[in-house]
């Protein structure tokens, strides 16, 4: 079962007993080495996407060659009450003792929900924000402060581009999207103070044909770079490398989808977080609660650059990748103004990676060109 999705996984709930047999395990279950720890991972898209669902799939595949770990996925799972049956198949059906389910709308209610209902078990989410004293002590989240890569990929961007002119796709203009798209700018602007980012929202995570529409309507406008914040890039960059522009990747590496023109992208690298997260309930202890890391600590990193990336801007993305690493380099810092005029950002001040204000972002950056509502 490794290695397969369970066929109507959503429509087994298990009985009485199942339930109780996996609430038993809880945390000393998974430290007993007679029993394989179980972990289940639930995508909202397939797991194949090039995109936000690969990414997660490829670091449960490293799960999977653990000793004493097994890993049971479903992929397709929409963001309802389905997934709440999911996560009561893996823990009754399949014994789970820790759950990931990866997808924003996942969390609240829906994994809040089987949290109360099972108390032993241990569900973490990706980009949920966890608080202690208002959410269960056996739910967390996790995260990467993936926007370092953008910042660096928004370096490249702008030394390469001819117009000056850049796009971004995204979902929904929630805070990890708004952060995204702010430092992608900021680092373009750090080499062409003159450049733009137009922004067009999708309204959800997976609608291929808006992203090709928004795509289209970019390259007509003189954009020569386009990226995004979707679930799968593939049609974006497919879209791009067609039109003869310069595309940047997101979540995983998409450099085979656009041979000519990608010039870098942020991914993710989700084994990390996994692996830690299982070597603790193997010592029989939970994992984190609110875990979150950037480049210096392996949650994200940068594609390799393509042929098309300007040589200036591959010199400038290295020297603000060290900084960032020595922590000489604040992305966010003022004076920064909104693009509506608003100072978001007083002078003398700049936020760490770690600063809580950056989490709850509503505003788009000056140069941006676009609206979040």
């Amino acid at each position: 079962m490794s290695d397969k999705f369970t066929i109507g996984r959503r429509g087994l709930l298990g009985g009485a007993a199942g339930a109780a047999g996996a609430a038993a395990l809880g945390l000393a279950g998974a430290a007993n080495a007679q029993k394989p720890l179980v972990v289940g991972f639930i995508y909202v898209g397939p797991r194949d996407d090039y995109g936000y669902n690969q990414a997660h799939a490829e670091a449960a595949a490293v799960l999977k060659k653990m000793p004493g770990v097994k890993v049971v996925e479903e992929e397709k799972v929409p963001e309802t009450v389905a997934v709440e049956k999911s996560m009561e198949s893996m823990i009754n059906m399949d014994g789970a003792t820790l759950l990931f389910p990866t997808s924003f709308g996942y969390f609240d209610p829906h994994m809040l929900k089987m949290a109360v209902k099972y108390p032993k078990i241990q569900f973490r989410h990706c980009g949920g924000l966890w608080t202690q004293g208002k959410h269960p002590m056996n739910t967390g989240s996790y995260f990467g402060y993936i926007d370092e890569a953008q910042y660096l990929s928004g370096i490249v961007a702008g030394a390469t581009s001819k117009s000056g002119k850049l796009g971004f796709v995204a979902a929904k203009p929630i805070p990890q999207v708004l952060r995204n798209i702010n430092a992608f700018t900021l680092g373009a602007q750090s080499v062409n103070p003159k450049v733009t980012t137009q922004v067009i929202f999708t309204g959800d995570w997976s609608l291929p044909v808006k992203e090709a529409e928004a795509t289209n309507s970019m390259i007509a406008q003189g954009v020569d770079v386009v990226t995004c914040h979707v679930d799968s890039p593939k049609v974006v960059i497919e879209t791009a490398e067609r039109a003869g522009i310069f595309s940047s990747g997101y979540h995983c590496n998409q450099a085979k989808l656009a041979p000519k023109g990608y010039l870098t992208g942020a991914e993710w690298n989700w084994e990390r977080i996994y692996v830690d997260m299982v070597n603790a309930m193997k010592a029989g202890q939970a994992p984190g609660n609110f875990v979150r890391g950037g480049l210096k600590d392996g949650y994200v990193r940068t594609s390799a650059y393509g042929p098309a990336a300007a040589p200036a801007g591959k010199e400038k993305a290295d020297a603000a990748k060290l900084a960032i690493l020595n922590g000489s380099l604040a992305i966010f810092k003022g004076p920064l103004k909104d693009n509506k005029g608003n100072t978001v950002i007083p002078a003398g001040t700049s936020y760490v990676a770690t600063e809580p204000k950056l989490e709850s972002m509503n505003y788009l950056v000056e140069g941006v060109v676009g609206a979040t509502s």
